[in-house]
């Protein structure tokens, strides 16, 4: 489908999804950030869903101001993927082990690491840049400073929710890595710290909901936020990098008969703020939710823990800031998941996924998400489909 548009007080709204399908309490969120004085476009993909301040699937573009609140608080949160030489004939028949190796392997939920990984001994991981990394640290908010030594221990780390790590099969049957984070608990605490400074700030005492405080260009507030904010985007993706080499660290201690190959990894943020160019204005743009998908660039849209996922191609549409949806997105909240859906339901769903099954993740049943093959086809004017993807193995926190 091509857009829908929906008129806003100081632009339209763009929307890659049936408006009548959205819940009132995201549609309402919508019109408060199209009210916002410095904003110059707004995309709506076809995940979109209620969210803080700004909704989950939204593109805003903006002139001279960022609103933490619509990046997300888990700055950086995205997706990697690679394509191996392995193909389904090269897989056992009880695939438990390979996930408790993976589980093993990585740190899951709330933990972390005993000793911080050592880039340095990870197979065809590149260290250049990892000391200036941990050397800017010192920069960040004051408040966040005591948490290093966490930070350093959940690097390489996957976390709870809906972050995942998959082993997947495509319609050729080759075999795919995939896995999904973010920056973890520092890139929240910096969030969080940030979201603070800006609701107090003079000019975002009269806007129509106080989680869209922004901050302005050449200001000192913007200028922190700037570098706090690139720094855990930086974060997240070294957390992907690290995520991506220990798993295939296991791949080739499993599967050492067939001496597995990796393809280059396709990565791709999903809540970050990018400086781009459109209509001969300099915009900052925020996908909350969302990829880039500028003319051949790969990018991933996953479903849930037991239906499939897609590679990619970004078209480079400008009406949505060359962008595209981040998954399928949530049709109901994680409350109303467990007060609707069993565990029985999560085994039927999930049938021929080596995965949890427990109470503990009925929150992510594939059934609390919209179907991913609807999601896909409303945007065929933003993203080219490179192959599906279909998991075997997932792994949640």
């Amino acid at each position: 489908m091509s857009y829908v548009e929906v008129s806003g007080a100081k632009v339209p709204i763009r929307m890659w999804a049936d408006p009548a399908s959205v819940e009132d309490a995201a549609m309402q969120q919508l019109r408060n950030v199209a009210t916002l004085p410095w904003i110059k476009g707004l995309a709506v993909m076809p995940d979109v869903h209620y969210g803080k301040g700004a909704t989950v699937g939204s593109v805003i573009a903006m002139q001279g101001a960022v609103c933490p609140a619509a990046v997300g608080v888990d700055i950086g949160c995205g997706m990697s993927a690679v394509k191996t030489s392995l193909t389904a004939n090269d897989l056992p028949g009880d695939l438990s082990r390979l996930r408790s190796k993976i589980e093993q392997a990585i740190p899951v939920g709330r933990g972390m690491h005993e000793d911080p990984v050592d880039p340095g001994r990870l197979h065809g991981f590149g260290t250049a840049g990892w000391e200036d990394f941990w050397g800017r640290f010192d920069g960040v908010a004051e408040s966040v400073k005591f948490r290093q030594g966490r930070a350093t221990k959940q690097i390489g780390t996957l976390g709870s929710g809906n972050h995942f790590i998959e082993f997947c099969l495509d319609e050729a049957g080759s075999v795919w890595l995939m896995l999904h984070s973010g920056s973890r608990n520092i890139g929240k605490e910096l969030a969080d710290h940030h979201i603070g400074v800006a609701q107090k700030l003079p000019h975002n005492q009269n806007l129509v909901d106080r989680d869209l405080a922004v901050f302005i260009s050449q200001t000192p507030q913007m200028a922190a936020y700037r570098n706090d904010l690139f720094w855990a985007q930086e974060y997240a993706k070294y957390n992907r990098s690290i995520m991506m080499a220990l798993f295939k660290d296991v791949i080739r201690k499993e599967f050492k008969k067939a001496k597995p190959v990796f393809e280059p990894e396709i990565s791709a943020h999903h809540n970050y703020v990018s400086e781009e160019r459109y209509d001969g204005m300099d915009l900052l743009v925020t996908r909350k939710g969302a990829i880039r998908a500028g003319s051949g660039e790969y990018g991933i849209i996953p479903g849930s823990m037991g239906t499939g996922s897609y590679i990619v191609k970004g078209l480079g549409n400008a009406a949505s800031f060359n962008s595209a949806s981040h998954g399928a997105g949530r049709k109901m909240s994680r409350n109303a998941a467990k007060k609707r859906f069993s565990t029985r339901d999560l085994e039927e769903q999930t049938r021929g996924v080596e995965c949890r099954k427990d109470s503990g993740v009925v929150d992510e049943i594939p059934g609390a998400y919209k179907p991913i093959e609807q999601v896909i086809d409303q945007q065929r004017d933003l993203v080219e489909v490179v192959a599906k993807l279909k998991q075997v193995v997932c792994v949640k926190g």
